[in-house]
């Protein structure tokens, strides 16, 4: 097996970790399940050798359905007064931390994004992985640490949930394999998936069919828009991560190739983008200063209307 990150690396993050007095782990912007479950995985390692640390989300829009996983009621939006040592999750950009960081304290970066700008101290970071939580599990493993029960299943979370249930192409055996260890640690995938799969909100299906009722279908079917405007989360209560689910969805229909769904917020839109075979949605990302992997990546628009994002997004599109 080729190694795309050095052993020592991950030595040396454990070092940093040692050594340090307190520790602020950092997940990303609006956090999907890779990015809570990493930094719980790592939390209850934490917990369990007695290291300081809290678990920071800048807006605290924090999925419900990893709220089952052990040290989630702790995870908080208030920076604490100290610490000398930071460690970002899944974060694909030093943007998407939400913070600016004290430029002495030294940053460990974990992720799995082809467009991570190696912001770190210590960069973790390969683009082959299915998962930003692989990364954290290899380095329990190269550092012969002990996988707990907790974050075990914090880990099979993340992967389980950033692979579309080892379902996209970037999954390997490796990723089998991985999962078949966490099992062997006390995961119980049963357990994983009732609370993971079915805990979604009244919200979310208030919100649903607004956003699939604006699907248009376009180059002859090959590309699906789908959008989410800024008063239907007002009158629904959604959150953004109540809407993930829509772009799958119109990915799965036959004919398309190419879907992008547009969030409106208060001053910007937030866009992401899912493609099938080998189209390469990255690179649409980062021409708005996005970024992420071949079929799935994001980005955000400030300053224009829906429909003018639309068009900018669908004009990158026709020039694939």
């Amino acid at each position: 097996m080729i190694l795309n990150i050095e052993k020592s690396l991950y030595q040396k993050a454990l070092e940093l970790i040692e050594n340090s007095r307190y520790i602020l782990l950092i997940t990303h912007v609006n956090p999907d399940a890779d990015s809570i479950g990493g930094a719980l995985a790592l939390s209850n390692f934490f917990i369990e050798n007695r290291i300081k640390h809290k678990v920071f989300n800048v807006g605290k829009n924090i999925p419900r359905n990893v709220e089952f996983l052990n040290g989630f009621n702790k995870i908080t939006d208030i920076l604490p007064p100290f610490f000398d040592l930071a460690i970002s999750v899944d974060c694909g950009a030093y943007s998407r931390l939400g913070i600016k960081l004290d430029e002495n304290i030294p940053l460990i970066n974990f992720d799995h994004h082809a467009s991570n700008e190696n912001f770190g101290t210590i960069n973790l970071v390969d683009a082959k992985m299915a998962s930003t939580s692989e990364i954290i599990f290899d380095f329990f493993k190269y550092n012969d640490l002990k996988i707990s029960k907790n974050s075990a299943e914090a880990l099979y979370t993340g992967i389980y949930s950033d692979t579309q249930a080892l379902s996209l192409p970037r999954t390997t055996k490796e990723t089998f394999s991985k999962m078949s260890h966490l099992l062997d640690c006390g995961v119980n995938s049963s357990y994983i998936a009732e609370n993971f799969l079915r805990k979604d909100s009244l919200a979310k299906y208030r919100i649903l069919p607004k956003i699939l009722d604006s699907l248009e279908l376009h180059k002859e079917g090959k590309v699906a828009s789908i959008y989410a405007k800024n008063e239907w989360f007002k009158s629904t209560g959604a959150k953004s991560i109540d809407c993930e689910e829509a772009l799958d969805m119109i990915l799965r229909i036959g004919v398309v190739k190419i879907a992008f769904f547009i969030r409106e917020l208060d001053k910007s839109c937030r866009i992401s983008l899912r493609s099938k075979e080998n189209i390469d949605v990255s690179k649409i990302a980062k021409i708005f200063n996005g970024g992420g992997h071949i079929n799935a990546a994001g980005c955000t628009i400030y300053d224009k209307d829906l429909e003018e994002v639309k068009s900018l997004v669908l004009k990158e599109i026709y020039e694939i």
